[in-house]
């Protein structure tokens, strides 16, 4: 029996330019709401950010920063921060890396330096509404979930293996590819978010499907109950998935739902 559904956004249930098919949506999530189905949004993104699609759906649950930070509009379920010593070291084997632009992510917002590109930062806001410009890091005084890293495309996956043997013990770099690297907490990913709401909402693994598209997805489309991979999901996401539905241009998520719910 499903009792939870969950998805990640970009390039799973968005369509490239952002948007989504809301009217079928609110068809689909009244009909979830009266089976009594959770529907759970688990993405890399700021909370703020994946709220802001949803502002008229208030029992919408989000695990927000790959896992780090959950929580709807009325409560906080579970944040987990990096270690105020542990986030001065990666900082500092970060910017030893040439052609990276870091933003540190926050419970209460981002942050980047004033020497990152402004267009770059710009551009971020669409995934953090809430995003400071600062001097230094020093001035920061927020739980630090991740680091989102930008790096030129056709480095990420040599980028992805310095990283991961850098920050061993510290941090994993997980990547959708195309440029994006975030760096978690070890152990830290949609899945074990996905679990840690369960056990809260008293919801199995099994119970639960989930939808994605990229590298960050790869967990909690293997370890749910219905592990289900877009049409344009990386190779590797597809492999480990149950089934596979259409792109996230033709709203593949939705079309699955619906048939899920036998609409």
């Amino acid at each position: 029996m499903i009792k939870l559904i969950a998805t990640d956004m970009d390039g799973t249930f968005l369509k490239d330019d952002m948007s989504f098919d809301t009217d079928k949506f609110d068809t689909i999530y009244k009909r979830l709401e009266s089976e009594k189905i959770n529907f759970v949004v688990a993405s890399g993104n700021q909370y703020f950010q994946l709220k802001s699609f949803f502002e008229k759906y208030p029992d919408i649950i989000y695990i927000a920063e790959n896992g780090a930070y959950i929580r709807d509009i009325k409560q906080t379920y579970a944040v987990h921060a990096f270690d105020t010593a542990i986030v001065k070291t990666i900082l500092d084997k970060l910017e030893s890396i040439p052609d990276l632009k870091i933003l540190v992510c926050g419970a209460k917002s981002a942050y980047a330096l004033n020497t990152v590109d402004p267009q770059h930062v710009e551009h971020m806001r669409n995934y953090y509404h809430q995003l400071k410009v600062i001097k230094n890091y020093s001035e920061i005084n927020d739980d630090i979930l991740k680091f989102a890293i930008t790096c030129p495309a056709d480095a990420t996956d040599d980028i992805v293996v310095k990283l991961r043997n850098t920050l061993t013990g510290m941090a994993e770099p997980t990547s959708s590819g195309r440029g994006d690297i975030d760096i978690i907490q070890p152990g830290m990913n949609k899945a074990a978010g996905l679990k840690e709401l369960g056990q809260i909402l008293h919801v199995e693994m099994d119970e639960m499907v989930a939808f994605g598209d990229g590298g960050n997805d790869l967990e909690m489309v293997r370890e749910v109950g219905l592990g289900v991979a877009m049409e344009n999901a990386q190779p590797d996401v597809i492999e480990v998935s149950d089934q596979t539905t259409s792109s996230n241009q033709n709203q593949g998520v939705l079309t699955f739902i619906s048939d899920l719910l036998g609409d």
